[in-house]
């Protein structure tokens, strides 16, 4: 039986302009291995904790002290709680709080001839981590786009923080395909 994948959407909420991904991922994956594609997608380093909700479930990586209440994603097929249409959230750094929106736009049968997970397109860098989440990434924003009036102490330790080489408009699918293969 041909594999199946899901083509999904993750739009990161609360943040404009909009930073969105849509790739190819076997259907068959753990929602583990889900969170692994999710964080390469979207540039993220995986230094905090998360979270999937799904339905009116959450999914994560069980609390050993037993605060967080989450069944494990080892243990949960893409397959198994998706299909096509489904939509579900994935939240990232609970101080932060990047909560992202993702939606399983289609449902394909494999292309024998090509490797997965594969990144089609997107939108965006990702915001760096510990910026302060949504808020701290507009800010960050502001203080990028006028870099020549520095008059808010804090716009210029942000552009000093976040370093020349840090572009908000720049996203390369084919380089974050090349990093899913590598780690997903």
């Amino acid at each position: 039986m041909p594999r199946q994948i899901f083509q999904l959407k993750m739009s990161l909420a609360g943040v404009r302009p909009p930073v969105w991904r849509r790739v190819l991922v076997p259907a068959g994956y753990t929602l583990d291995r889900l969170h692994r594609v999710v964080q390469h997608a979207m540039g993220w380093q995986d230094c905090h904790l998360h979270s999937f909700e799904i339905g009116a479930v959450q999914y994560g990586e069980p609390d050993p002290d037993g605060e967080l209440a989450l069944d494990d994603e080892l243990d949960v097929r893409l397959d198994a709680v998706l299909g096509k249409g489904s939509r579900f959230s994935y939240t990232y750094d609970f101080g932060d709080w990047w909560e992202h929106d993702l939606v399983v736009e289609d449902a394909l049968t494999a292309d024998p001839d090509e490797r997965y997970p594969v990144c089609l397109d997107g939108e965006r860098a990702c915001p760096p981590e510990g910026i302060g989440g949504p808020a701290g990434h507009q800010a960050l924003l502001v203080a990028l786009d006028d870099p020549t009036v520095p008059t808010d102490p804090r716009s210029a330790l942000l552009r000093d923080w976040v370093g020349a080489g840090y572009d908000p408009s720049r996203f390369d699918p084919g380089r974050t395909t090349t990093l899913l293969r590598r780690f997903c």
